[in-house]
């Protein structure tokens, strides 16, 4: 059989269009159908959130901004003195409170803005008359329907006799607006302070617009402003201002465009002077990435700027620091569902991005375009390509944001996938970030995995929408597919792996007939793992990423690494938070990348809180609880500055009364104020030690990989990369003085008795031949006490939690309801969503899922924590020992060792089934974490690779 590299993948087998090296679509129009401008017109109840990706349509196919066949009335309701530039002559201000639909507002006139308004309209109308042009038909048109005479702005006799200026103004402002023609006048608009984007349900409350003049510059990012912020150094543009309930926004009046979006946040500030702006009746407005300056025509309009921006952003609660330092609140009764593993996941992601209707977000460490999101795949029709295309097609806007790797370095190929992408639709957006060079980022990574749909339905986890990355909790080993090529049933498919996985494939001698087939064309395709999709990263990483169906091992020889991983789906105000961290990102890339500032890029603007009770569609399955998003974020990431993953795992673990169960990547803990800072392990040491002197049953589970997720062969002397990671892991754990086992020294061998550390591992039958594999346990989650938990695509680890590395996101789920259960042999009043997730996570891993009398209700009793869970990862590994002999072994405790132990002959190959006969034994997945494994060597890289070479701080 040829090896991978010997096969040539056709062009057209791959996703990737032909003219891959281009960037097709360099413009965005999208010519609005019809169908789809009466859409943005007839709705009195507001405009659809569609109409902020179509402004400059909307601008040339001159649509209303008012919504048509809804009534605009107006009360002139109140009045106050100013005084004039004279400083003698003192004038009346109109308060002017207007209501269409459900939209009020409020604007300020003086007289004379009545009067300009008036000469303006009769002028317009003048000009009408006299040039019969072909594009003002539409508005003569209008003008026909309204009587000869225009309102008289002095009123009529009966109200100049019975009312004061105020009612005539109010009937003459409510006699030009019952006038199609008036009342779609630009300059009327502008009187109004009415925009296109007025009156976008979605949005919120109409707020406060209007023309302003905005300086340029201001950008707390390096790079973007002019040296010292000298006067000289601005220029000053005439721009329409928006102002919502949590962000504020200015445009192009006469293109439609947005030219920038400032979002609330803590440090946003209002000041009005001279003394701030350096400009007369300047008003500087503040958030953590810049400072806006804008110039009004008076010391009254300046402060009515301030006074209104104040009012409308009083209630945003992205203003406030929240719970653990994080940007967003605990948002209750929240719908949520979490996923183990990517089956479920990526089915009901699937579901989900059908239903889009307006925008998908979705960011990642690494997306495959090609990876398949319901399986076994018949078709390409739940492929990630072809769902995000056939959605732009729909009109849907597809915005990914994509971690820019250092080639060198990672073979993730984010180019690849931006340009699959981009080459689709002009729908699909795609950026990547950062530029290392100029942003001086050469280590840190986007690591977060979201997706957000609508701004109403959210995916937070562990899981990238990657190859590799589809599992469920049989953790096949095998994927050969079936000898036949008719359809297969889920009976059928499942019932190819017995006794723990042990699969009965294809003979050595029975052709794979799969391959012989066109990878486009999957009929009666019975793999779930189609070309590099099906991976055993640690003996080869992916390489030729743009040829995707070509296989990257050799599957008849090498076993797949299964992925242990954890998700969560999230709905409404929780949903809003990830889109607008999403948009944060999004937004910030754009301003910080020159090629990303085209007019192809838009800018993104979030949704109101107002309207994020309104859910068109939920996920299935989803129960409420109350629900919090965190985020380790950054000035070189997001902007701006967060750790409230970190500080949201130290406070469950304080807190924490009867357990905590850990999966997690990485375990890299225990400050020393010098490589490491994340006090994690610090915390565990401390709740343990409070425990012990309380003389309380507490436990704690932790779960990690038996290797990290690196290329290299530990047998033949190779791994650096693995040695190091392995390395700060036992420092974490029992080696050294700030190691955990080694501070709970006060209770000698009694931590037994409080703390377990495990993998997993499973084995299989590969064309007559046993094998095994770890499982790579990829979860980045915490539960404590079946009552809350936290899963999102932080590590434990400095990169994810100190905030100023890696950029991260999760959501801290606390159940609100109680159930029955038992806890310490006694009855507790459980959560019933962590309930369930902690018997998920349970069944799978003691092997309750296949032998119900294995009780897990009570996660702390003696029985469950010492003869279940222990008992089960101890007789596991001495069975993996005896037929495998697999590394890592608590036995191997140098180099020397690994050599001595790898060359026994294995009972595996010595007889077979007496090594069956043996596995039957095995009980779950777990294993024991090997503690003593290479104790006497230093793990660290040597100094003459170019791991040594690395810094310290990439490896924590």
């Amino acid at each position: 059989m040829p090896s991978p590299e010997d096969v040539i993948e056709p062009v057209a087998q791959s996703s990737t269009a032909q003219n891959l090296g281009q960037r097709r679509y360099m413009t965005d129009l999208h010519n609005l159908s019809p169908d789809e401008i009466d859409g943005l017109m007839s709705s009195s109840e507001g405009r659809p959130f569609l109409v902020v990706h179509h402004l400059p349509e909307i601008k040339e196919e001159g649509i209303p901004y008012l919504m048509p066949g809804t009534p605009i009335t107006c009360k002139v309701d109140n009045t106050e003195k100013y005084t004039t530039r004279s400083k003698v002559n003192v004038g009346t201000l109109y308060t002017v409170s207007l209501t269409h639909g459900h939209f009020h507002w409020t604007v300020k006139r003086k007289y004379k803005h009545f009067q300009e308004l008036h000469r303006d309209l009769y002028k317009h109308k003048m000009m009408l008359h006299l040039l019969p042009l072909g594009r003002f038909s539409k508005e003569r048109q209008q003008l026909r329907a309204m009587s000869e005479e225009m309102p008289s702005l002095h009123g009529t006799e009966r109200t100049r006799r019975t009312s004061s200026k105020m009612k005539y103004l109010e009937e003459y402002l409510n006699g030009l607006l019952e006038n199609a023609f008036c009342r779609n006048y630009h300059g009327m608009l502008e009187f109004l302070s009415v925009g296109a984007l007025s009156f976008v349900t979605d949005l919120g409350p109409k707020g406060l617009e209007g023309p302003i003049f905005k300086r340029s510059g201001g950008h707390r990012i390096q790079g973007l402003n002019c040296i010292g912020h000298h006067q000289f150094c601005f220029r000053w543009s005439r721009r329409w201002l928006v102002v919502k309930d949590s962000f504020l926004m200015y445009m192009n009046r006469d293109n439609g465009r947005i030219n920038f979006v400032l979002l609330f946040d803590p440090e946003f500030k209002v000041k009005v002077g001279r003394a701030y702006t350096d400009t007369k009746y300047g008003v500087c407005i503040e958030n953590f990435t810049r400072s806006l300056i804008i110039k009004c025509s008076s010391y009254r309009q300046a402060h009515w700027w301030s006074h209104e921006i104040d009012r409308l952003s009083e209630n945003c609660d992205y203003l406030k620091v929240q719970r653990f330092e994080g940007f967003a609140p605990p948002r209750e009764n929240t719908l949520t569902k979490w996923y183990v593993n990517g089956s479920g996941y990526f089915a009901d992601l699937a579901d989900a991005l059908e239903q889009a209707r307006e925008e998908i977000f979705i960011t990642d460490w690494w997306l495959s375009p090609e990876v398949f999101l319901k399986r076994p795949a018949t078709d390409n029709y739940w492929r990630l390509d072809e769902i995000l295309k056939r959605k732009a097609e729909q009109g849907v806007k597809v915005c990914v944001l994509l971690y820019k790797e250092v080639g060198m370095a990672l073979g993730i190929n984010s180019e690849h996938s931006k340009r699959t992408l981009m080459n689709m639709h002009p729908n699909i957006k795609v950026m990547r970030h950062p530029d290392h060079v100029s942003s001086v980022v050469l280590m840190w990574a986007h690591h977060e995995k979201i997706v957000a749909i609508d701004q109403t339905v959210a995916f937070v986890g562990g899981i990238d929408l990657a190859f590799g990355r589809w599992d469920d909790s049989e953790y096949r080993l095998t994927d050969l597919g079936l000898a036949r090529t008719s359809g297969v049933t889920e009976e059928e498919r499942k019932g190819d792996t017995v006794d723990n996985g042990v699969a009965d494939g294809p003979k050595p001698s029975e052709p794979d007939k799969q391959t012989e087939l066109d990878p486009e064309d999957l009929t009666g395709n019975t793999k779930l793992w189609l070309g590099k999709d099906y991976s055993n990263f640690i003996k080869r990483d992916w390489v030729q990423l743009d040829r995707p169906f070509e296989d990257n091992i050799d599957r008849t020889q090498v076993p797949r690494i299964p992925w242990r991983d954890l998700s969560a789906g999230l709905h409404g105000h929780a949903a809003r938070d990830v889109a607008r961290h999403f948009i944060q990102r999004w937004n910030f890339s754009k301003i910080f990348k020159n090629k990303y500032k085209d007019e192809f890029f838009p800018y993104l603007l979030p949704k109101s809180h107002c309207t994020a009770d309104s859910l068109p569609f939920t996920v299935p399955g989803s129960k409420k609880a109350k629900v919090q998003v965190l985020r380790s974020a950054d000035r070189w990431s997001t902007g701006t500055c967060e750790s409230s993953i970190l500080n949201a795992y130290i406070h469950i673990i304080e807190n924490s009364e009867h357990f905590i169960y850990i999966e997690n990547q990485f375990f890299i803990s225990c400050a020393d104020g010098k490589n490491i800072n994340n006090k994690i392990g610090d915390a565990i040491v401390d709740r343990i030690l409070r425990a012990h002197r309380e003389k309380k049953k507490y436990r704690v589970y932790v779960v990690i990989p038996l290797l990290p997720g690196f290329e290299g062969d530990l047998s033949t002397g190779g791994g650096n990369a693995i040695q190091a990671i392995l390395h700060f892991t036992y420092r974490t754990v029992c080696r050294g003085e700030h190691a955990i086992l080694s501070r709970l020294g006060e209770i000698e061998d009694q931590w037994t008795e409080y703390i377990t550390l495990c993998g997993l591992r499973t084995h299989s039958q590969l064309s007559d031949t046993l094998v095994t594999e770890l499982i790579y346990v990829h979860s980045k989650a915490i539960i404590a006490d079946d009552r809350c938990y936290l899963i999102g695509s932080a590590n434990i680890n400095e990169r994810s939690m100190l905030g100023n590395r890696d950029s991260e996101v999760a959501v801290f789920v606390e159940d609100e309801e109680r159930v029955p259960s038992v806890m310490g042999g006694e009855e507790y009043e459980a959560g019933p969503l962590t309930l369930a997730l902690r018997k998920e996570c349970f069944s799978v891993l003691v092997g309750a899922s296949s032998d119900p009398s294995i009780n897990i209700d009570d996660p702390i009793s003696d029985e469950f924590f010492f003869l279940t869970w222990n008992e089960a990862a101890k007789m596991n590994i001495a069975i993996y020992d005896k037929v495998f002999k697999c590394l890592p072994y608590n036995s191997v405790h140098n180099m020397q060792d690994v050599k001595g132990y790898t060359s026994q002959e294995r009972l595996c190959d010595m007889d077979p089934e007496q090594a069956k006969e043996e596995l039957k034994a095995v009980r779950g997945l777990l294993v024991h974490f090997p503690l003593k494994f290479l104790c006497e060597e230093n793990l660290l890289p040597p100094l003459n690779t170019k791991e040594g070479i690395a810094p310290m701080e990439l490896w924590t």
